[in-house]
């Protein structure tokens, strides 16, 4: 089954061009599929009916797995047996006919204006390591961008004189424009920082470690609880936070649905329509918290 496995990877990497980050979370759930196959000797693809699966999810929920993780599982064993199908390995899916437990979708967490504000004033600009800081976080607020992408950045992608980032990959492209606080940030870093801290010419990537090496997910993770804590934040901050916040913000002012699914990339609408749903629940929050005939 691994060979399976292996074969699935390279067609997710190379036809589907599908990130890192869909990569590891696949291949994380497929491994755990393979552990519990083996651990009940289940060696062949044609082994796997619709009761294994059954029991897997079972063995998920024993484990103390949540509802989500174990449709999240679902759904990356259906993208495996599909591919299996269109590959003609199998004629049918384990899965077809198998319903799980619906999960309620937990809305996102945001900051404040004032909160993001109090965050992006944190890093010092007194030294390299708070100048990039810096340059990190305003251009996650001003772009709503992954963590994935902002890693993957070039400094090619991003044009200071008129202040827009240029998005693309092997899917789409998208443009999305910088505001001229965090446009005169990012110049800085990259006319006093980056030419200190990146010493390779041929290092492509706008964002590094300070070794000037490639800059995982985890270490920005690092970086955004540092100053979370230090800005007293007691919500529970993410990388993604500052994405979910820059989507909300807009929506709140006035912003069309439209374009802000157009700025972080949505395929469907219907992922971006999440934050309407925040807006209106803050909304109801605020009527009831400050109308006084609402107490």
């Amino acid at each position: 089954m691994q060979g399976f496995i292996s074969k699935f990877e390279s067609y997710l990497r190379n036809e589907k061009k599908s990130s890192d980050n869909t990569l590891d979370s696949y291949l994380r759930d497929l491994g755990q599929f393979l552990s519990y196959c083996e651990m009940n000797e289940i060696k062949e693809v044609s082994q796997v009916d619709k009761k294994t699966i059954e029991k897997f999810f079972e063995y998920l929920t024993v484990i103390g797995k949540s509802n989500a993780t174990v449709s999240r599982v679902a759904a990356s064993l259906r993208c495996f047996f599909n591919y299996l199908i269109k590959t003609s390995e199998i004629e049918s899916s384990p899965l077809s006919g198998i319903k799980l437990k619906s999960t309620e979708k937990k809305l996102p967490e945001i900051l404040s204006g004032k909160e993001v504000l109090n965050l992006l004033s944190q890093p010092s600009d007194s030294d390299y390591k708070s100048i990039r800081d810096r340059a990190m976080l305003e251009l996650l607020y001003a772009t709503g961008i992954k963590v994935s992408e902002l890693t993957e950045l070039e400094v090619s992608d991003v044009n200071i004189q008129i202040g827009i980032l240029n998005l693309k990959n092997a899917k789409n492209e998208r443009i999305i424009p910088i505001y001229p606080a965090a446009v005169k940030t990012i110049q800085n870093y990259m006319v006093n920082v980056r030419p200190i801290i990146v010493t390779d010419r041929k290092e492509y990537r706008l964002f590094t470690n300070m070794s000037g090496q490639p800059l995982s997910r985890q270490g920005f993770w690092k970086i955004v609880k540092f100053y979370a804590q230090k800005a007293n934040i007691k919500k529970e901050i993410t990388p993604h936070t500052l994405r979910h916040s820059f989507a909300a913000h807009l929506l709140e002012n006035g912003a069309d649905l439209k374009d802000i699914k157009e700025m972080l990339g949505h395929s469907d609408i219907s992922t971006t329509q999440i934050y309407a749903q925040l807006m209106k629940n803050k909304y109801a929050l605020d009527y009831k918290k400050f109308h006084p005939l609402a107490k």
